[in-house]
């Protein structure tokens, strides 16, 4: 099953959370953060002209730590959020 955002969304796949700290320290699920990093698996249609050919499907992103909408598609986890909510992207 495709997803296809709509509008100025994107579609995002979070990177996986820290199983251990630095020191070494194995952080059990209730103490992990959720990452700010993800991967970019598909972008609305106001993105994908030429208004913003910054943010494409396959590059890597830092966004808002609070933003945007959980969903779970086919035991899944994937992210819906705007434009705006995206920081920067990492090269």
């Amino acid at each position: 099953m495709n997803i296809k955002p709509l509008g100025d969304r994107i579609l995002i796949k979070r990177m996986e959370a820290e199983e251990k700290t630095k020191s070494g320290i194995v952080l059990p699920n209730s103490a992990k953060e959720q990452p700010q990093l993800a991967e970019v698996l598909a972008v609305g249609s106001k993105i994908s002209g030429a208004e913003n050919p910054d943010i494409q499907a396959g590059d890597k992103i830092i966004f808002s730590k609070y933003a945007g909408t959980e969903i779970k598609l086919e035991e899944k986890e994937y992210t819906i959020l705007k434009l705006a909510d995206v920081l920067a992207v990492v090269e």
